[in-house]
């Protein structure tokens, strides 16, 4: 029991010394515009996207088509602010065979833009948002242009 309890932070801290020793460690100021690894990347949006789905009230499920910004905080953990894109597919909720689902086209076709903060501990495989706000892409693209 003593030994087991120990376990987690003596594994945060040998993750620190050897992220010290590989270069990797410096004093992170705010969220800075770093781009993510491919992993990192893949396990962050799948992870965002199914805590959308989840959320939804929509008849359809969404996937991401785009991942516009992201940014990144080095703390206990990584904090992303990532924007994407995402679209209404074809799939509903209840379908087991989601994994690629086409977009909707003509008039069930929507598109979100998602602006979301998550916290993950990607060593454990840890993933939590925090955050997160969509408008229509419809909406977005007007106002900026």
């Amino acid at each position: 029991m003593g030994i087991r309890c120990w376990r987690n932070p003596l594994l945060l801290l040998i993750a620190l010394v050897l992220s010290a020793k590989l270069g990797h460690f410096q004093r992170w100021e705010g969220f800075q515009e770093k781009p993510m690894s491919k992993k990192n990347m893949n396990s962050t949006l799948n992870f965002f996207i199914q805590s959308y789905n989840n959320a939804s009230n929509d008849t359809y499920l969404y996937r991401v088509q785009k991942l516009i910004r992201s940014q990144m905080q080095l703390t206990t953990g990584v904090e992303y602010i990532v924007t994407v894109k995402i679209g209404r597919t074809k799939c509903k909720r209840n379908d087991t065979s989601n994994s690629s689902c086409p977009l909707q086209s003509k008039k069930l076709r929507k598109s979100l833009i998602c602006e979301s903060l998550i916290y993950t501990v990607p060593w454990i495989n840890y993933f939590q948002l925090w955050n997160n706000s969509c408008l229509e892409a419809e909406h977005v693209s007007r106002n900026l242009g």
